[in-house]
């Protein structure tokens, strides 16, 4: 902070003081490596959430990013710092000339200390966004997730989520249909179609509307491909939405909920069976008068030593026939509709049972 700067007395004698003025101090450079220093429409990049430690989720990305980028785009190149930028040599007449050769090189010496992955403030807490250069952040993300998802090995501690981000404009309805209207054609024009869903999230910005947003794209990809169809279970692509104050951050891409959201914490867990229920509790599940005479019929049919609990079992059935008769007397009895049952459920064991109804 600056210190204040006190201002001469008068020279009147007077012991006014003057007021304190504070001089601003210059800001901090965080983005050491050229370009943009947050973020901006016209972007690319990855847009990574974590818990509370920024700066560790910072380093943590770099790593992952360096050594999955290497893999797959090869190792960056460096540009030869011996290299001089070019300009004039000698002196030129044409003022006008020499100030664009001027600009020329400022721009070249900017390039030249650019890299393939370089953090800008997001403009939100526990957000943070990595500029790309050069590569296809979703193809990169996607390579990640994939991997760790086959091998379940953990790699990061404080980084939640990372989501590819294809293109940003202006977080304002009207610059994010005309946005949307060439940025979704590689996917979803005609020849191209697939299933869809769209996930939106804001953060620091109170004049966007979900349901409109959301309500919007849906008709710009329906008006691309009148086959293009909407599936909220298992989409082919997912249309991701984050808006951060004035920007909206846009892209699309594969396997979101096989990738658990694209969460990094997640995607590592191995998938727990769950218990098999008992055979009455699944029985009692499929519901109706079904399942429960298939566990009554299942639980005599089951175990031959119940055999005499089926006979004392059937005189229940035959108590309005009279309560003089006895139990073994109640097969020879023609009338009623229980006769029939009776012969379906008579165990090899009751021979008495077999006798009288021969």
């Amino acid at each position: 902070m600056a210190s204040p700067v006190q201002q001469p007395l008068p020279s009147g004698g007077g012991k006014r003081k003057g007021k304190a003025q504070y001089v601003p101090a210059k800001r901090a450079r965080r983005c050491d490596g050229g370009g943009p220093r947050q973020l901006e429409p016209g972007l690319q990049g990855i847009l990574i959430t974590c818990n509370m430690n920024e700066r560790k989720c910072v380093e943590e990305a770099y790593s992952l990013l360096n050594e999955y980028g290497d893999d797959l785009f090869g190792p960056e190149k460096f540009p030869d710092k011996d290299r001089q930028p070019s300009g004039s040599e000698g002196e030129d007449d044409d003022v006008e000339a020499a100030l664009k050769k001027e600009v020329g090189d400022i721009k070249a010496s900017t390039e030249m200390r650019l890299r393939r992955f370089q953090s800008v403030e997001s403009g939100a807490n526990n957000v943070v966004f990595i500029r790309t250069l050069g590569i296809e952040p979703e193809k990169l993300v996607h390579h990640i997730l994939q991997d760790m998802y086959k091998t379940k090995k953990k790699k990061t501690r404080v980084i939640l989520r990372m989501l590819p981000i294809s293109g940003t404009c202006k977080a304002f309805l009207e610059d994010m249909k005309k946005y949307a209207e060439t940025f979704l054609e590689p996917w979803f024009k005609a020849p191209n179609k697939g299933t869809f869903q769209i996930v939106y999230k804001s953060r620091n910005n109170s004049h966007m509307n979900r349901e409109e947003v959301i309500k919007e794209l849906a008709g710009i990809v329906g008006s691309l491909n009148s086959e293009n169809k909407v599936d909220l279970t298992n989409p082919q692509y997912t249309v991701v939405v984050e808006i951060i104050k004035a920007v909206c951050c846009l892209s699309v891409v594969k396997d979101y909920m096989l990738f658990r959201k694209y969460n990094l914490q997640e995607v590592v867990k191995t998938a727990k069976e769950p218990p098999q229920p008992p055979p009455e509790q699944a029985a009692q599940a499929r519901g109706g008068k079904e399942a429960k005479l298939a566990s009554a019929n299942g639980s005599n049919q089951d175990d031959p030593t119940e055999g005499k609990s089926n006979e004392q079992a059937e005189p229940e059935n035959s108590v309005d026939l009279g309560p003089t008769q006895p139990a073994s007397e109640t097969p020879e009895v023609k009338e009623g509709a229980a006769t029939p049952e009776l012969s379906g459920q008579v165990t090899e064991g009751s021979e008495s049972n077999e006798n009288d109804l021969s």
